[in-house]
Parts: structure tokens; sequence; C-alpha cells
């Protein structure tokens, strides 16, 4: 059972990051064309996306169980938290800073990417 709960997380985790890709190319298409504010919108999308990211998976994340259910839960957390703090002081830099370390380079995979692939390592 906790295999399967485990693909079924990794599919709807999947399934977030490439809408977060996807969002990402949309702000920076539209910051060229329709300018800041557009730019601005698309990143919010992001951010709520990954705010509510935790309490999406919650029952997945539970099916999951155990030691391994409560870390991803906490991980998924910590990407909740800091997208719904971006939203709160409304900082467009830290919305775009969303999922990339420090020393992020382009081509790289995100943190989320990152995390998908260390949980298809535990299938």
């Amino acid at each position: 059972m906790q295999k399967q709960a485990l693909t079924e997380l990794i599919s709807y985790l999947e399934d977030v990051a490439a809408k977060v890709r996807r969002l990402e190319e949309e702000g920076d298409a539209v910051i060229e064309t329709e300018g800041q504010l557009a730019f601005q919108a698309k990143l919010e999308e992001k951010a709520e996306l990954l705010a509510a990211l935790g309490e999406k998976a919650w029952k997945l994340t539970e099916a999951v169980g155990g030691e391994l259910g409560k870390e991803i839960a906490a991980r998924l957390e910590q990407f909740s938290m800091s997208a719904s703090t971006s939203l709160r002081i409304g900082s467009v830099f830290f919305m775009t800073a969303l999922l990339y370390p420090e020393d992020h380079q382009p081509g790289e995979p995100n943190d989320l990417e990152t995390f998908i692939t260390d949980l298809k390592g535990k299938l």
C-alpha cells in the first residue's frame, strides 16, 4: 500500500512541478510583451499553487504513512510556508526565487524536482 501511495504522490507532485515550470515560462514570456504586472500575476499563480501544496497533498502523504510520510509532509509544508510568506509580503523577487537555492544554475532541477527524484529513489 505504501508503494502505491508513494507512486500516486509522486505523480501528483510531478503535475505540480510541470505547472510551476509552465507558469515560470509564461511569466518570462509576458514580461516582454505585457510588462511587470503580467509577470507578477504569473508568479503569484506559482506561489498560490505552492502555498496549497501541503494541504492538497495531505491525503496522499497520509496514505504513505510512517516516518516517510512525516518527512514528506514536513518538506511539503516548507514549500507551502515559503510560498505563503512570499504572497503575504508581496515580493516578486521572493516569488521568483521559490524552489531555487542561491547557487542554482540554469538548466538544473529546482528543489521540488529534486525532491521528486529523491522520492522516486524510495520506491
